[in-house]
């Protein structure tokens, strides 16, 4: 099927939830006008509907091969990046002294999402190098800045994010490879890098004219832990005296995991110093890598919740376009007993209206976190720690909605959505990583329920719970929710231990998650009573928005009780008896 982009209401919910129109009244944003804005929108849902969407099923069937060390793309992909490159998409929100546009990241992540969802796995090689961006404009010494950032934010060269290791997994504590400094030579201040990193997306390929690797290591005598870790450039080609791609570094992908889904991204085993002289450059200061990592890892989070949205749309639309295709059986309790479209079923109207508000949700959630990473960028401080306190629940809850709308999406199709010819089992095995890559689910649940419930001693969370009791007025589930959300922080700020918390840390994520959501799809419906408000948002937000606070909001209310179950239960078995 067809990507339609959903130009309108992602309009809307940049203006409504992410508050764009204030944004443009600052200096800095001052070019994020209204039509500015709708030409933004429109152009890359243009561009990736009729460029990068045809090529979702042939990557997803062909896939990335590794020959001869060589990775090679299906058929068309060279020319729809190429495409992309030329029309300055990648630099939408980075600094015009690099190249960019200047424009606030609230856009930049709707120039993803069309991308995304027109083509998820294709879509992960700007977004790593917009986070690469961002580490080097934060952490980056000046001469690494100007030599690499225009052509990173012009998109020629793209960037790869460096972190899991055989042995490590998820405790990158516990990461091997090294970095030696070299004390002369034509290298002298620059570091060999020795050792192998798993699952690098977009570790090698030929789209670009460099890859800039971003990659953590230990020097000699670091400390033991994250503590020791700092952080490395390494460039697939060394730049020669004008600054250009020259002589390889020794560095190479020896093999492409084999997926459930994102087939087109290949995803790459990197071995860095086979021959001892892999050269690299240090980032920052010695032992400060994990903390400079994070800059780029808290842009990805945002990005990969974007992909629950992404996968979601795509999802939903191909699911409203079966059920109004399929005719199958009466309408239960029609005198007319002829076979009608299966839309008209109402467990299948069930189906497609959640698929909707859940979308919708989702989509209002990360356009606010967006909106509150630009407020922060302002020198809004309130705004800035609310962001940090959003981006656990965009990147949790939205991929988990993103494998709920999927799973329902073949669902709609019957015993067709699982068969693969269909396309719709595709949507769902792509959204599987997403809740597992850039930090685990239960990662974000636990960085949720530690360090983002302390921020402030509890302050940020309950500030932001409290303004949404206060909007919520007669939405009596939003409201309790709410309230059901502060009486369980209380808790575990309090009484609960250490293991209680990480025990209730999902379920109370999905709570909060479910609140922002809930309380964003409110706003967004007040905002379509207005006279400016586009008709087709006018008709359908009032009753999309209905469907998330009568069913959704109540659900996630259910939670509350394995929020603040306690963690005694999860150890009444020992691990063989819980497993034998």
């Amino acid at each position: 099927m067809d990507y339609i982009p959903p130009t309108v209401e992602q309009l809307f919910a940049l203006r409504v939830s992410a508050g764009l129109d204030e944004l443009a009244l600052h200096e800095r944003f001052a070019a994020a006008s209204a039509d500015i804005t709708e030409a933004v929108v429109t152009g890359i849902g243009d561009f990736s509907a009729r460029e990068w969407a045809p090529l979702n099923r042939i990557g997803d069937t062909q896939g990335a091969q590794l020959i001869d060390g060589q990775v090679v793309l299906p058929e068309g992909f060279a020319e729809a990046y190429r495409g992309y490159v030329e029309a300055g998409w990648n630099g939408i929100s980075a600094p015009e002294e690099f190249g960019g546009q200047g424009l606030p990241f609230s856009l930049s992540c709707c120039v993803l999402e069309n991308l995304g969802t027109a083509n998820l796995a294709f879509s992960l090689m700007p977004m790593l190098t917009v986070g690469a961006i961002e580490a080097l404009i934060y952490h980056g010494s000046e001469e690494q800045q100007s030599a690499f950032l225009p052509k990173l934010v012009s998109g020629e060269w793209s960037g790869t994010m460096n972190l899991t290791e055989p042995q490590a997994g998820s405790d990158v504590g516990a990461l091997q490879t090294t970095a030696t400094p070299i004390a002369k030579g034509p290298h002298s201040g620059k570091y060999r890098i020795s050792g192998t990193k798993i699952f690098i997306t977009w570790g090698e390929h030929a789209l670009a004219e460099n890859i800039v690797h971003l990659l953590l290591a230990r020097t000699p005598d670091a400390p033991a832990g994250s503590r020791g870790i700092s952080l490395f450039l390494v460039p697939r080609y060394h730049l020669d005296s004008d600054g250009a791609p020259g002589e390889r570094n020794d560095l190479k992908a020896i093999s492409l995991e084999h997926k459930l889904g994102i087939h087109a991204s290949p995803t790459c085993v990197m071995s860095y110093g086979d021959d001892g002289e892999c050269i690299g450059e240090i980032v920052g200061a010695e032992n400060e890598g994990l903390h400079a990592m994070f800059t780029m890892m808290n842009n990805a989070r945002l990005n990969v919740g974007a992909q629950g949205v992404m996968i979601a749309e795509r999802a939903t639309q191909q699911a409203m376009g079966y059920a109004l295709d399929r005719v199958q059986s009466a309408r239960a309790g029609s005198s007319d007993k002829s076979p009608v479209a299966i839309i008209e079923h109402p467990d299948v109207r069930r189906m497609v209206l959640r698929m909707r508000a859940l979308t919708e949700g989702a989509r209002a959630l990360l356009y606010y976190g967006c909106g509150q990473v630009d407020l922060g960028s302002l020198g809004d401080t309130s705004a800035q720690e609310r962001a940090e306190l959003l981006v656990p629940l965009v990147k949790a809850w939205c991929t988990d909605i993103g494998c709920e709308v999927a799973s329902l999406g073949i669902q709609v199709h019957g015993g067709m959505g699982f068969i693969e010819e269909t396309g719709a089992a595709q949507y769902l095995r792509d959204a599987r990583i997403a809740p597992i890559y850039e930090g685990t689910n239960g990662i974000q649940a636990a960085d949720f329920v530690t360090r983002k419930l302390g921020m402030d001693g509890g302050g940020v969370l309950a500030a932001l719970l409290d303004e949404i009791e206060r909007e919520a007025g007669d939405v009596t589930t939003l409201a309790k929710l709410s309230w059901d959300c502060k009486e369980i922080a209380e808790w575990m700020k309090g009484q609960a231990s250490l293991d209680d918390r990480l025990a209730g840390s999902l379920p109370f994520l999905s709570m909060c998650a479910t609140a922002v959501a809930g309380w964003q799809m409110l706003r967004q419906a007040r905002a379509a009573e207005q006279p400016d408000a586009p008709p087709s948002i006018k008709h359908t937000k009032p009753v999309t928005a209905r469907y998330f606070l009568d069913h959704i909001v109540p659900q996630a209310g259910g939670l509350k009780s394995s929020a603040r179950a306690g963690a005694n239960l999860l150890y009444e078995l020992d691990a063989p008896a819980l497993v034998g």
